[in-house]
């Protein structure tokens, strides 16, 4: 996958300046935030490099979620993908799951939410002044069988 390559090496390109950063501080404090950043650096890309690709499996609600989840995956590199015969609400990634779920997976979540909630409004809007109705699917009356 071409951008965690890019994302590995953007990381190894600031763990070069922060040691080079470290090796001239010019006041303690100074190193000792260059060796802070330094320590999380190494350790996030010693952890992005341990965690395995798995192929995982999105069964999504709509056109609509499988359009932002799609856009999404490939504006941060991902390539979706999807078997014959899957539905076409069924989008496959191979990704690594933590680091996708904190960048793809909480933007697709904010995003899914604000167009769900766009099209609430949208509908009420449509149903109160287009039809003039209230459309509540609470009050319906519930029929009898067989009478």
């Amino acid at each position: 996958m071409g951008s965690t390559m890019e994302r590995t090496e953007d990381i190894r390109a600031k763990l070069e300046k922060l040691e080079q950063l470290f090796a001239r501080g010019a006041t303690p404090g100074e190193r000792a935030a260059a060796g802070a950043a330094l320590d999380r650096l190494t350790e996030k890309l010693k952890s992005s490099a341990d965690e395995e690709e798995t192929e995982l499996q999105y069964s999504l609600p709509d056109a609509w979620a499988v359009r932002i989840f799609v856009a999404l995956c490939r504006k941060h590199g991902v390539k979706p993908y999807r078997y014959p015969r899957q539905r076409r609400t069924t989008v496959m990634v191979r990704v690594r799951p933590d680091a996708f779920d904190k960048t793809v997976g909480a933007e697709f979540r904010a995003l899914h939410a604000e167009l769900v909630a766009y099209f609430k409004d949208t509908v009420d809007h449509l149903i109160a002044d287009a039809m003039k109705s209230d459309g509540d699917d609470e009050n319906i009356e519930t029929a009898q069988i067989g009478k």
